[in-house]
């Protein structure tokens, strides 16, 4: 480090210097307000003709466009006289194609107003005459209000043909074309001007306005009397300083480095705007670049190594710088963001570029605060106060995303001037208020109040009632299959079992070895075999002959082939049975479709499939859902477990019934396991109104349109497909992804629920969100990554307590059954969104108990319940069957 200190020491500003800095400032500040000395000076001072802050009293419908940053914006902004300074903002964001901003005059105008034409034509205003202010981020002289003649492009711009000229006009021209739209351009505003009036609007304090982002500016309220440009010595303007260009006639030269000087050599303006290609987030990463590859070929650095990437101008950029100086998470940001770039650096090089990172944006933050210091200092005085307090409106990418900047910058201003008490208001720029609306109206429908879930609760159990009656077959949606499962395992099972196991993607073969007695065990062996999408939805036989195919495979593998033992099969698809060996599909879920089934007995067409490969036979003793298998492997470890739950890829629930209540079963002596497949629950609309649009087109675009509702709003397969709806409604509006939907945000199925579970961990910080997403190829800002996680957060907490809704009415049910105030019961539970989100199981458990206040509930997570229940119920099964012959 202490070389790489040689090399950082001329980035190193003391508080003398920044002391200093502060004075040139505050002395290019008085040559640029003075009308001789104004031709001469760097820094412009421009007046803006803006000559108040917002009082409350402002009303009315207006347009704005904003030019000036990597998108083009156009804004429609409604400000209510209603006594609490309240505003509406609807916004819609452009991109700025490079042909745009580097190409001519004509065709750079003739495009902003296309664009608001499209704006105004999507908010239907087309009828409308209104106000229009023009937000342009680039120095311009003003003589009104309604008139700029741009000096000189700043940042990635340069068009051809508008410099020296009046930005409005050119404006109103292009707008001429448009026959069909009226607009009036009554004001041309910077848009360092337009976050002070933002933040004015807010605190009234407030009077200064600084710009810390791609670019970098600062404008403040000025005394009239000292604008000797502008008529008048009566009240104040706002004068927007451009002070981007402070340093252009030398008076930075002893601070400036050689980095500071290549930079600017290799840009697109040499020798111009050189206090901002200091300081502002366009150049800091191109700097941190010059500075490693100077250290690299001095073998300083990546064992002297000069890759591609350091040699590439632009490379690195300031999303990288700070990534890297999240000191939190120790070096692994670093190590992976050089390693992204063919770096390969040690443990030393990362400390080391970090420690370049941290300097760099340093001084960028310090050079920042002595400008601000010397207008701060200005105001105080133009006051003759000896203590002022002030409020500084604040936007910028480099402000709100780099991680340590705000906090450097505040220290330093309050270091550099102790007489003034600031405040640093973010300004909600842009669509701030507006976005905020309709993001919270997009995702109300989500927030389900406490009386709604009430009423979900009290739906399932009437249709858990309406299943169990003889006159309900075939017409209740929520089936309530009995499963001839009548027993829970009371530890004298044992021997060996094959239990299979269908019910996703994937499909096991296992080998279960069951022992009874004192020592007790269950010992598992299995194979896991995928199942094509092809036969996914083939035909049945073509099913059926690969799970025989994987089960001769699987018992090759053990040396068992001879042995004709008790198979299990765990088959987690609606089925109709008669007996606790004959299932009848009901219909396919998740996503599978295989043909010639529905209707069929899946034992026969196991055994047939069997028959035809001809090579073993095996004893199917049992058909079993997965959600019964759960219950039993939960039963073997805890007998107070009547109710099995899955929360995964799919949603169910099953329960131990009194025979009594079952009008399809005969007899009604004991109890016997109920498969209610709730997935259906509201697929007779019972739930319609708790349905939003985005589930609408989730159900609308899924393999079985109308059928599995509740599964489609509380289980894995479909929260991810939720969410991008959610997403892509939310760019179309322009809050997200600067309103660019990318090619794979239109692919139905890219937003895996995993990502769900990821985003939301709490222990995830936003830039890793954004790595998430950037994997997804979305291309997020931070804004974005918030925005996301939020909808992340509101999508999977109504999964967590839809089903406990439906949980409540299950266990209600069972306390009803046995006649006591209070029960106390185990569920068992199984489920990647369960076991893996961070919150859903948390959530669901807190509803379960809000809405069964008189059921102690204990949640017991199932060690592989499809499997080894299939072996545990084929194990009763037989123990059963064996006391029935004795």
């Amino acid at each position: 480090l202490l070389t790489v200190d040689r090399y950082l020491y001329p980035l190193r500003l003391s508080d003398d210097v920044l002391l200093d800095v502060m004075a040139r400032f505050q002395a290019e500040m008085v040559k640029g307000l003075g009308r001789d000395t104004n031709p001469t000076a760097t820094v412009k001072m421009l007046p803006s003709f803006v000559r108040s802050l917002p009082d409350g009293s402002e009303k009315g419908e207006f347009l704005a466009v904003d030019l000036g940053g990597s998108q083009f914006r156009a804004h429609q902004v409604k400000v209510f006289d209603d006594g609490r300074q309240s505003s509406q903002l609807e916004s819609k964001s452009y991109p700025t194609p490079k042909e745009v901003t580097q190409g001519n005059g004509a065709e750079l105008f003739d495009y902003i107003a296309d664009c608001l034409s499209d704006f105004m034509e999507t908010r239907n205003l087309k009828n409308k005459k209104l106000p229009l202010g023009f937000t342009f981020s680039f120095p311009c002289r003003q003589t009104k209000l309604e008139e700029g003649v741009l000096l000189a492009w700043t940042k990635h711009f340069r068009v051809r043909g508008v410099q020296d000229t009046d930005v409005v006009s050119s404006l109103r021209r292009a707008l001429q074309k448009h026959q069909d739209i009226d607009v009036d351009v009554l004001a041309l505003v910077n848009d360092t001007v337009g976050t002070m009036m933002t933040c004015g609007y807010d605190d009234q304090r407030c009077e200064v306005g600084l710009i810390i982002g791609t670019g970098t500016n600062a404008c403040y309220m000025e005394e009239m009397r000292h604008i000797s440009l502008v008529e008048g010595d009566e009240g104040r303007m706002c004068i927007n300083t451009e002070w981007g260009a402070f340093g252009d006639d030398g008076a930075l030269d002893d601070l400036r480095t050689e980095f500071d000087r290549e930079l600017d050599l290799g840009s697109l303006n040499p020798g111009k705007q050189l206090f901002e290609k200091m300081i502002s987030s366009l150049y800091l990463g191109e700097l941190v670049r010059l500075i490693l590859l100077k250290m690299t070929k001095e073998g300083l650095l990546f064992n002297g190594k000069v890759s591609t990437a350091l040699l590439t101008k632009g490379k690195i950029e300031m999303k990288h710088v700070s990534a890297m100086e999240k000191y939190k998470e120790g070096l692994s940001n670093t190590k992976e963001i050089l390693t992204g770039l063919n770096l390969f650096p040690s443990e030393e090089d990362c400390v080391a570029v970090q420690h370049v990172c941290t300097i760099v944006s340093f001084r960028s933050a310090n050079l920042c605060a002595a400008a601000l210091a010397a207008i701060l200092t200005r105001l105080r005085e133009n006051k003759k106060l000896l203590r002022m307090r002030t409020t500084v409106g604040i936007d910028g990418g480099l402000y709100k995303t780099h991680p340590k900047f705000a906090k450097r910058l505040h220290k330093a201003v309050r270091r550099l001037v102790p007489t003034c008490d600031v405040r640093f208001l973010l300004s909600a720029g842009g669509s701030g208020r507006g976005a905020r609306r309709r993001l919270d109206a997009a995702l109300a429908p989500f927030l389900l109040p406490p009386g709604t879930l009430r009423e979900v609760r009290d739906k399932m159990r009437a249709e858990l009632e309406y299943g169990l009656k003889r006159e309900a077959q075939g017409k209740a949606t929520v089936k309530m299959l009995p499963t001839y499962v009548c027993g829970t395992p009371d530890g004298t099972e044992k021997g060996k079992f094959l239990a299979l196991d269908l019910g996703g993607t994937n499909f096991r073969v296992l080998l279960v070895k069951i022992k009874s007695g004192r020592r007790r065990s269950v010992q598992m062996y299995n194979k896991i075999f995928a199942i094509p999408l092809e036969i996914m939805q083939g035909t049945g036989e073509e099913l059926f002959d690969h799970i025989v195919q994987c089960i001769a495979e699987f018992l090759e593998y053990m040396g068992i082939k001879g042995a004709r033992l008790p198979l299990g099969f765990t088959f987690s698809f609606p089925c109709r049975q008669a007996s606790i060996d004959k299932g009848t599909l009901v219909g396919w879920t998740k996503g599978f479709k295989a043909t010639d089934c529905e209707g069929e007995d899946v034992v026969d067409m196991l055994r047939e499939a069997i028959r035809r490969r001809n090579e073993f036979d095996l004893d199917i003793v049992a058909v079993v859902n997965d959600t019964v298998g759960t219950m039993m492997t939960c039963g073997y470890e805890d007998p107070n477990c009547e109710i099995g739950l899955i929360a995964g890829t799919g949603s169910n629930v099953c329960y131990m019934e009194d025979m009594k209540n079952i009008e399809i079963v005969e007899g009604n002596e004991g109890k016997m396991c109920i498969n209610t497949e709730w997935g259906a629950f509201g697929d007779n609309g019972c739930i319609d109104y708790i349905r939003t649009k985005y589930d609408r087109e989730v159900d609308e675009g899924s393999l079985n349109p109308g059928k599995q509702r509740y599964e489609k709003m509380t289980s894995g397969m479909y929260l991810g497909e939720i969410v991008r709806q959610i997403l892509i409604d939310l760019t179309k509006q322009g809050l997200l992804f600067r309103g660019h939907i990318s090619e794979s945000l239109r692919k139905r199925g890219i937003f895996e629920t995993k990502f769900l579970s990821q985003i939301e961990s709490d222990r995830l910080a936003l830039l890793q969100v954004r790595r998430i997403l950037q994997q997804l190829g979305l291309d997020s800002t931070c804004d974005d990554s918030i925005i996301v996680k939020e909808v992340c957060g509101v999508v999977s907490t109504r999964a967590a307590r839809l089903c406990g809704a439906g949980l409540a009415a299950v266990v209600e049910k069972k306390r009803e059954n046995r006649g006591v105030e209070r029960l106390q019961i185990t569920v068992g539970v199984d489920g990647t969104l369960y076991k893996l989100h961070p919150h859903f199981s948390t959530v669901l458990r807190e509803t379960v108990k809000e809405l069964a206040p008189q059921c102690d509930v204990t949640f017991m997570l199932s060690e592989d319940g499809s499997g080894k229940g299939a072996a545990l119920i084929t194990a009763v099964a037989k123990r059963l069957h064996n006391v029935g012959q004795k």
